[in-house]
Parts: structure tokens; C-alpha cells; sequence
């Protein structure tokens, strides 16, 4: 071990060490804007203080002169991503969240076979996804939201057998939603496919995901009968599909097989039928929209059990008979 100008202990350069150097170093030559100074200590000229070092970069504890995490979220940064990250085999962390990163994500990062996080959301980035990233089979966390991505969302997301956070919000993704996301059935916790172009039906196999706390499809092209299976996921907390062209109906005992909900929203879509009686089992429901369908009938007298209930969303319906007591679920 070396030691650095501030007295804590370095590695010594190694042959197999050199290419982490090499690709940190062509990593801060595609950065184009540093306001913050974040990339300053990145300085092939100062041989006295070592990468690992270096801000945002944390070398491995198994292995110390190789890189395990890059964290520069949130740093201003500008410019692309280099094709020689891909170099940076120990690598486990890459957060470059809340930048202006532009281009695409290079295909060199199927290299990065130990890969288990990766943040690149809230930039500029282009192109499609690329399917070799199947190859990082150790994925956890993929968080690619806010960029400019096109095409479809790749089969291969499918077997990451431990992924448990997928969120690729606000991009522009069309075609299907894969199937094979139904294969992530005991690790996926997180599925957000929210604000892009994506169209046709919701598969069924989405009701595998048996730990599935989180599923977000709004604002898409979906379309079809909303799949009865997804109901049976009695680990969601947060569901909503609204802003698609869906249609079906409210599972008549919703309030038995979903009892974790917090949020519910089906707006904006072309559901049919009446509001469950069932909804009153709904104990942890705090935000509920149905509106902008075609549901009819009364509107369940019992919705007075729910005493987390702090949004209510009926409007642009069919609801009530004309009656004096139609408004009566309001006491």
C-alpha cells in the first residue's frame, strides 16, 4: 500500500487496477460541463493521490484498487456516458442520476457483469435500451425515468432473477409491455412504466409478481380488458392504470384481495359496472379516483368506514338514480 498527500494509505498501481484508472479517466474526457468542480480530483497528473480517492468513486473492500461504486448523482454534469465504463469489472454502484448526460447508453456496459444498481434517471439520454444489458444478470435497482429512450422495452428485463425496483417512467417507449416481466415473480417490489407510448394489452402474467408494492401504467396507449388476475396481488399499495384506454370492471371484492392499498386510480379509462360494496374493507385507502369512466349505480353507503379516505375522484361517471338519497355516502 502507497501513501496519499493526506496521509491515508493508497494502492499501489497494478496491472489489473490500470484499466479502472484508464476508463475513469476517458469517463471525465466525455464530460463536457462540470459547474459543481465534482471531476477536479480526477487528476491523471497528481500520481500521489489514487483514483479510489477520487470524489464519487469507491474502490472495493475485497478487492482495494478496484473500482465498486461511481456516485454522481445530482452533480450538474454534461456530456455522454464513455464506452470505456465498460472496462470497470468490479463495478457494483453507477449512480449518475439528475445530470445532463446526452447520447446513449453505451453497449460496452454488458461487461459489467457484477452490476447491481444503475441510476441514470432525470437526464437527456437517447436511443433505445440497449437488450445486451440482459447480460448484467445481477441487477437489483434500474432506474432509467426522465430521458429520451425509444423503442420497446427490451424481453430481457425479464430475467433478472433479482431485480426488485424497475422504473422507466416518463420516456418514450411504445409497442408492448414484455410478457416476461411476469418471470420476476418473487424479487420485483417496483414496477413504474408510467407517461410513455406503450400500447396494446396489459399481460396477464404481470399477476405472478407476487411482491409486486408498487405498479404504475399510467398515462400509456393501453388497451383491452383490464386483466381480473392483477386483483390478486395482495401485496400492492399503490396501483394505477389511469389515462389508458382500458376497460372492464372493479373486482366485486376488491376490498378482500387488495387489503394493502393506499392509492387507487383507474380514471380516464372506459370502465364499466358498479363500486363494489367490498371498497369499505379498504381500511389503509387514502386516495381513491375513478373518474372519467362509465361506472354506474350507487355509490356504496359504507365508504364512511374508510377513515383514512382523504381523496375521493367520482366525477364523469353515471353514478346515482336520481334520488334524494344518492348523496347519502357522504355521512
Amino acid at each position: 500500500m502507497g501513501t496519499s498527500l493526506n496521509g491515508i494509505a493508497a494502492p499501489i498501481k497494478d496491472n489489473r487496477s490500470e484499466d479502472d484508472r484508464l476508463a475513469l479517466i476517458s469517463f471525465k474526457n466525455g464530460i463536457t460541463g462540470d459547474p459543481l468542480g465534482t471531476l477536479s480530483s480526477w487528476n491523471d497528473k497528481n500520481t500521489s493521490v489514487h483514483f479510489c480517492e477520487w470524489q464519487g468513486v469507491t474502490c472495493s473492500r475485497s478487492h482495494p484498487s478496484r473500482v465498486a461504486v461511481i456516485d454522481l448523482d445530482s452533480q450538474g454534469l454534461v456530456g455522454s456516458i464513455s464506452p470505456q465504463i465498460g472496462n470497470l469489472s468490479f463495478l457494483k454502484d453507477l449512480f449518475l442520476g439528475n445530470n445532463s448526460l446526452n447520447g446513449k447508453i453505451p453497449l460496452q456496459i454488458d461487461r459489467l457483469f457484477r452490476l447491481k444498481c444503475l441510476n441514470l434517471s432525470s437526464n437527456s439520454l437517447e436511443g433505445e435500451i440497449p437488450h445486451n444489458i440482459s447480460r448484467c444478470s445481477d441487477f437489483i435497482y434500474l432506474v432509467l425515468t426522465h430521458n429520451k429512450f425509444v423503442g420497446r422495452i427490451p424481453n430481457e428485463l425479464g430475467y433478472f432473477s433479482n431485480l426488485i425496483y424497475l422504473q422507466l417512467y416518463n420516456n418514450n417507449l411504445s409497442e408492448k409491455i414484455p410478457t416476461s416481466l411476469g418471470n420476476l415473480s418473487s424479487s420485483l417490489e417496483f414496477l413504474d412504466l408510467s407517461y410513455n407510448f406503450l400500447e396494446g394489452r396489459i399481460p396477464s402474467t404481470l399477476s405472478q409478481l407476487t411482491s409486486l408494492n408498487y405498479l404504475g401504467l399510467e398515462s400509456n396507449k393501453l388497451s383491452g380488458t383490464f386483466p381480473s388476475s392483477l386483483y390478486n396481488i395482495s401485496s400492492l399499495e399503490d396501483f394505477s392504470i389511469m389515462d389508458n384506454q382500458l376497460h372492464g370492471s372493479i373486482s366485486f371484492d376488491i376490498g378482500f384481495t387488495l387489503p394493502n392499498l393506499w392509492y387507487f386510480s383507474v380514471a380516464s379509462n372506459n370502465f364499466t359496472g358498479t363500486i363494489p360494496s367490498s371498497f369499505s374493507n379498504l381500511s389503509k385507502l387514502e386516495i381513491s379516483q375513478l373518474q372519467d369512466n362509465n361506472l354506474v349505480g350507487s355509490v356504496p353507503d359504507n365508504l364512511g368506514n374508510l377513515k383514512n379516505l382523504e381523496r375521493l375522484y367520482l366525477g364523469g361517471n353515471k353514478l346515482g338514480s336520481g334520488e334524494a338519497d344518492d348523496q347519502d355516502f357522504l355521512t
